[in-house]
C-alpha cells in the first residue's frame, strides 16, 4: 500500500492560483496512472486530472486550460497547478495511485476559492 501525502491547499480569491503536491512513498512509475480528484460538499467525487505511466494527460472539461497535472520522477511527486480558480473549484482534493484493480488514496487537502 503506497502512502500518498497531499499538500498545498488553502484559501484563495477567484482568479488566483494554487499548486497542489502529492508525495508518494514509492516509485510513481509502479502505477498505471496517478490522478487528482475532488469532492465538493454534497457532491460526488469527480476525477479532475490524470497522468499515465506513458505521460498521457486527461482533464475534466471544467478545468481544461486552467489546471495542469505534472510529475517529478526524482522525488515521486505529482503536482496539480491550478490557475484562474473559480468558486466552483472549492472542494477537498485527493491524490490517487492506480494499478490494475488496486487504488490508493491520500487524505485530501482543502481548496477554498472565495472573495
Amino acid at each position: 500500500q503506497v502512502d500518498l501525502v497531499e499538500s498545498g491547499g488553502g484559501s484563495v480569491q477567484p482568479g488566483g492560483s494554487l499548486r497542489l503536491s502529492c508525495a508518494a512513498s514509492e516509485n510513481i512509475f509502479n502505477f498505471n496512472y496517478m490522478a487528482w480528484s475532488r469532492q465538493a460538499p454534497g457532491k460526488q467525487r469527480e476525477l479532475v486530472a490524470s497522468i499515465n505511466v506513458g505521460g498521457r494527460l486527461t482533464y475534466t472539461d471544467s478545468v481544461k486550460g486552467r489546471f495542469t497535472i505534472s510529475r517529478d520522477a526524482a522525488t515521486n511527486t505529482v503536482y496539480l497547478q491550478m490557475d484562474s480558480l473559480k468558486p466552483e473549484d472549492t472542494a477537498i482534493y485527493y491524490c490517487s495511485a492506480h494499478i490494475l484493480t488496486r487504488s490508493s488514496w491520500g487524505q485530501g487537502t482543502q481548496v477554498t476559492v472565495s472573495s
